[in-house]
């Protein structure tokens, strides 16, 4: 789902005269749907840099199906931080050593194209076909990739904090 072909499919485009524009589109589509939605589409390793102050620092990434390291200038003792992920796929981490720390995680929703709920995979594909029938021209996309992305969107009203 979400590839250069499904994206000519739906154009109805034969050619490979446009295939690097199309491929370019498509991408640019993800990284839209990925920010409309707040969470990663494919599942992948993340690394970020938090403070270890000693509060609950969110993960920037979601959902979070795994915190894989926490390291700092050396070798930290396990019980120099806390991990933890919450029921809503959000990442936290706890450290309080001073400085930063580097924690790396894996983040998305599905392992593979296939594994992205079909909606999502399909407003991509209206996405990048808009993209490409509309080059040049200046208006907003199309409402029906919206209504496809909407029920996958995490929304926070306030920013969250732990204990």
């Amino acid at each position: 789902m979400m590839t250069l072909d499904e994206a000519k499919a739906y154009l109805r485009l034969e050619t490979a005269q446009d295939d690097a524009l199309i491929a370019g589109l498509v991408a640019s589509a993800r990284s839209l749907c990925e920010a409309f939605l707040g969470q990663r589409l494919i599942r992948g390793e993340v690394t970020e840099t938090v403070a270890a102050d000693g509060a609950w620092h969110r993960l920037g990434a979601a959902p979070v199906v795994a915190i894989t390291s926490v390291a700092g200038a050396g070798v930290l003792p396990v019980t120099a931080y806390a991990v933890d992920i919450d029921p809503a796929g959000e990442g936290w981490v706890r450290s309080g050593v001073g400085g930063t720390v580097r924690v790396t995680y894996r983040a998305g929703i599905a392992e593979d194209d296939g594994g992205v709920p079909a909606a999502v995979a399909h407003g991509v594909v209206r996405l990048a076909a808009h993209l490409y029938l509309d080059r040049g021209e200046v208006g907003p996309p199309p409402t029906t990739v919206a209504a496809l992305w909407r029920p996958f969107r995490r929304l926070r009203l306030a920013p969250e904090g732990r204990a």
